[in-house]
């Protein structure tokens, strides 16, 4: 095993390695929930809101099995995300076209979208269907935006969740060094899902959302986690969009990737090349980020 390595941008030290060690070898008999919420108990690994990673914890636990540092127990029932990732919620919806200017749909409706509720299976089962990339339970911190006018006729899904780890120009446009976007990342968030229903047919209604959300965004973060966002992420596939919504909504392009995606075993392009676009939520995002 590396000196120290670093797993989902937690470092591993020598002594966290003997505690988890010896987690395993004195409770043979603990659920892989358990050991999770166990060690974040015993490490204070918790959000801003107080309440335990045992989700982050029980990913991060995983690949250092992967790696085949550690076993962990065998599973005692089947993944619960894996089958509701495979499920596609049964919803109803009214999918007659929506046409027409902006102020025919406002005004809008913006809800946070809650765990277990029926907005939740209702933003799955459109995100499923209707967006390119599909949907799939997200780990760790994440927000979801359910976007309905004034009839209440869906019109919009949005999800917010976390940054990447490592992006070169997002990086070197907020001036950050390595510890510091270690120390900082959870101040930064990744709008991983945009999707406006192939049945709405409304000009400026993307950027008008956009603008919309990233007014509110650090104040519903708050609110759920317990810290702030200072700014916003996302990477569009420049071969199959312009971005044109976002830089309309005061996005700011920096750069594109490489192309390798997070998990990329080599330096070679795995994937399609997306451009980076940013958007501050403050003034002082640098200085916050920088802290």
């Amino acid at each position: 095993m590396p000196t120290e390595p670093i797993i989902q941008g937690r470092r591993l030290s020598a002594a966290d390695w003997v505690q988890i060690r010896r987690l395993l070898a004195d409770n043979p008999s603990w659920h892989r929930t358990r050991l999770s919420r166990e060690l974040c108990a015993q490490w204070g690994w918790c959000n801003g809101a107080g309440r335990l990673k045992d989700m982050a914890c029980r990913t991060w636990l995983l690949k250092l099995q992967t790696r085949g540092w550690i076993q962990l127990p065998p599973r005692q029932r089947p993944p619960v995300n894996d089958r509701r990732n495979r499920q596609r919620a049964q919803i109803d919806y009214d999918d007659r076209p929506l046409r027409g200017p902006l102020a025919t749909l406002c005004p809008l409706q913006v809800d946070v979208v809650c765990g277990g509720s029926p907005e939740a299976a209702l933003c799955q089962g459109l995100l499923q269907r209707y967006h390119y990339l599909g949907h799939r339970n997200g780990v760790g911190e994440n927000l979801k935006y359910l976007v309905r006018e004034r009839q209440g006729r869906p019109v919009a899904c949005l999800l917010f969740g976390s940054a990447a780890w490592r992006c070169q120009p997002r990086d070197a446009f907020i001036g950050w060094s390595s510890p510091q976007r270690q120390q900082r990342l959870s101040l930064v968030t990744n709008n991983t899902r945009f999707l406006i229903l192939p049945w709405v047919e409304t000009p400026h209604l993307a950027s008008h959302l956009l603008s919309l959300i990233t007014r509110r965004l650090s104040r519903d973060w708050q609110a759920k986690y317990g810290h702030p966002i200072h700014l916003v992420e996302t990477f569009v596939e420049r071969d199959r969009f312009a971005g044109t919504c976002y830089r309309a909504a005061g996005w700011r392009p920096v750069g594109t990737t490489t192309g390798r995606g997070r998990n990329a075993p080599s330096l070679a392009p795995q994937g399609p090349v997306k451009e980076v676009y940013l958007r501050p939520l403050r003034a002082d995002f640098r200085t916050r980020l920088c802290a």
